[in-house]
């Protein structure tokens, strides 16, 4: 049979009217670009500016208050206050309130004055290697070039004297550096948002699609109780991936837990539920089973870059972590890192748990304020 251009311009017009009615599928393909894009373009960044910093101070010379100016000018710290004791240094890096603790001891300029070489202290929070090792060198230039600028008159000679103080850097948490300790933790979060996000969107609208749904709404049942029938099946399913997942990490790749479990399952079944609840919100607005599955690679696309999963959260934008910080995988990533990472109790995650928490309502709000608006 001859090739017909009147057969080929109709099959044409017709993919065009249903792209043009299928419009979920249309905005996804021009979004996702531009996701991509912006994200990646503007969002990522591999070398860690502006870090979270917390100083000790126990020395108040000329040097120290040009140290101190120097690292709020530089682009890697971001002088957050202060803090008074080791015990104080624990606290603030197992909560992640910062990366660095700065000490500068007693007598410290003194010290170099008088050539006895003193020791400028940094505790990192290595849990994320990316984050500490730029840093940490450039603190012993920032220090150099202060001496420097002081090196006049009578203290010319410190000028060519490098080694007149030592940075000591101690590593916390992850002093090996290991790549697989900063990832694999993460990585459970990404595979619980995948799989609960995208399992739960598409069977509901697979359900409504086959006509079951309709007989569902018959019911008496109200959006609370099917909401709550619909996820908590899937709760367990997210339980055999945290079993997998751990004999793996602990067999495999050898990664420590050194924090009590009763605060990883309570933080553990409060992200499982939150994304089931995601889930149940997408099902409400797709049409289809494509357009949820559609709709939960689009959610699971800044829920990769913009969580700290692959790219240090402290190095992004500020619009960037604000996006990230209503994302519910940035929060359990913090949790999983502490409590595995750093034995972090119970108080030490609340503030994590409490956004975990307040995005769950928000979200179980607008899923049963739509799932009501399906009953009209």
């Amino acid at each position: 049979m001859a090739f017909s251009t009147s057969r080929f311009l109709a099959i044409l017009m017709k993919e065009f009217i249903q792209m043009r009615r299928d419009r979920m599928t249309f905005a996804m393909m021009i979004a996702i670009p531009i996701m991509q894009l912006m994200l990646f373009g503007f969002a990522i960044n591999s070398d860690p500016r502006h870090l979270p910093t917390l100083v000790e101070v126990h020395d108040s010379g000329p040097f120290v208050r040009r140290f101190l100016a120097a690292m709020e000018t530089s682009t890697y710290f971001d002088i957050r206050g202060t803090v008074a004791g080791s015990r104080d240094v624990d606290r603030v890096l197992k909560a992640g309130n910062a990366n660095f603790v700065v000490t500068i001891p007693e007598n410290f300029e003194r010290d170099i004055i008088r050539g006895e070489k003193p020791v400028l202290l940094v505790a990192a929070d290595a849990s994320d290697p990316s984050t500490s090792g730029s840093a940490t060198s450039a603190l012993s230039v920032l220090a150099q070039n202060t001496i420097n600028s002081l090196a006049t008159g009578p203290l010319s000679y410190l000028a060519s004297t490098p080694d007149a103080f030592s940075v000591v850097a101690h590593a916390r948490y992850n002093p090996a550096a290991i790549t697989s300790y900063n990832i694999v933790p993460g990585l459970l979060a990404v595979i619980i948002s995948m799989t609960m996000v995208m399992i739960t969107a598409i069977a509901i609208v697979r359900e409504s699609e086959r006509g079951t749904m309709e007989t569902l709404l018959a019911t008496p049942a109200r959006a609370p109780e099917v909401m709550l029938g619909k996820i908590i099946p899937y709760v367990f399913i997210g339980y055999v991936q945290t079993c997998v997942f751990f004999i793996l990490a602990f067999w495999v790749f050898a990664v420590p837990f050194a924090g009590p479990i009763t605060p990883f399952i309570i933080g553990l079944n409060i992200f499982i539920i939150v994304n089931l609840a995601l889930g149940f919100l997408f099902s409400t607005i797709a049409g289809n089973q494509m357009q949820a599955m559609q709709m939960s690679f689009f959610y699971m696309l800044p829920s990769i870059l913009l969580s700290g999963f692959m790219f240090p959260f402290a190095a992004m934008p500020g619009w960037a972590q604000t996006i990230g910080l209503v994302i519910p995988s940035t929060h359990f990533m913090r949790i999983l890192r502490k409590i595995m990472l750093k034995g972090a109790d119970l108080p030490d995650i609340v503030p994590d748990l409490r956004a975990l928490l307040i995005i769950l309502a928000a979200v179980s709000i607008l899923a049963m304020l739509r799932y009501k608006r399906t009953l009209d």
